[in-house]
């Protein structure tokens, strides 16, 4: 699956789940934006990430983690945060 198209699927998903309209989303963009968004047209910058997590109440890296779940469905959550601990570790970043 497309990066774009897991993304939109995790952004749509975690805004149903929270309970989030598009319309709530309209002090940082457009309903057709989020649209555009969520129907994996185009891919968001790391500066709106942040302001979507805004809304959603939720950290950036939620979105991303929920993306690459749907994008790499072989791997299990448990399996992606294991390893993106081991390589924060190895990269001597805090955990």
């Amino acid at each position: 699956m497309e990066l774009n198209t897991a993304f939109g699927l995790a952004l749509k998903q975690i805004r149903m789940q929270q309970g989030v309209t598009q319309e709530d989303f309209s002090g940082i963009s457009s309903r057709t934006y989020l649209s555009v968004l969520e129907r994996g047209l185009k891919g968001a910058t790391i500066e709106k990430l942040e302001q979507l997590a805004g809304v959603l109440n939720v950290h950036p890296a939620t979105i991303l983690i929920s993306a690459y779940l749907i994008k790499d469905s072989e791997e299990s959550y448990q399996e992606l945060i294991n390893r993106i601990g081991a390589e924060l570790e190895a990269l001597k970043m805090p955990s």
